[in-house]
């Protein structure tokens, strides 16, 4: 495991942002088991846990506007530092109007957020543009086999479904994901609780 400081990187046009590697799964997809960096990224395991003058110096020297999209995904889940990412949110907003955020989250944040009150969801939708949710599977059974919230409690399926509609009915643009490592019934039974939930649907490939 080669460990630096690499917090920001591009993919795909977009700035990608890595702010914590912390993370309560361990989905069977993840990419962190197999490589240190992520679609050829220097090392994004983190020495420490970035402070907000780290990440605002490090945002200093790219060009905020030149990017379609300013992501928070790195190698960890980004609700983990929920009042961080709110901060800095913000911050991005008021050095780069235009900039258009997005978030990618396992959806879990009411279990572990310092606002687990119902309000963790409403801070995520409020702060972000978009915000892109792992749903893994049709019912729970798939979700927990794929996802392995670890310590969770038997609801973290029906929570992040929760945080879903919350995010969709604050008027955030909301998406659902899953990886093509499951059955193709079982991406179709993915795609019929999108469906239910009026929650766009990308399907993945799964990247070893």
């Amino acid at each position: 495991m080669k460990k630096a400081m690499t917090l920001t990187y591009e993919t795909g046009g977009n700035l990608y942002l890595n702010v914590t590697n912390h993370c309560p799964c361990a989905c069977v997809f993840c990419i962190r088991k197999n490589d240190d960096g992520a679609y050829g990224s220097d090392p994004l395991w983190l020495e420490h846990e970035p402070s907000m003058q780290e990440m605002q110096d490090a945002l200093a020297r790219r060009d905020l506007s030149s990017y379609p999209e300013i992501v928070f995904c790195g190698y960890g889940e980004p609700t983990m530092r929920l009042n961080f990412i709110c901060e800095l949110a913000d911050y991005i907003r008021k050095v780069c109007p235009t900039a258009v955020l997005r978030i990618n989250t396992n959806g879990l944040t009411e279990l572990y957020s310092p606002d687990a009150d119902g309000t963790a969801a409403k801070r995520v939708a409020h702060a972000f543009d978009k915000v892109s949710i792992s749903l893994n599977g049709g019912d729970s059974a798939v979700y927990n086999r794929v996802t392995n919230p670890r310590g969770m409690p038997d609801n973290a399926y029906d929570t992040m479904l929760s945080f879903a509609k919350t995010c969709k009915a604050e008027g955030t643009e909301t998406i659902f994901t899953v990886v093509d490592v499951i059955t193709p019934d079982e991406v179709a039974a993915a795609q019929k609780k999108a469906d239910e939930l009026g929650i766009p649907l990308h399907v993945r490939a799964y990247i070893a």
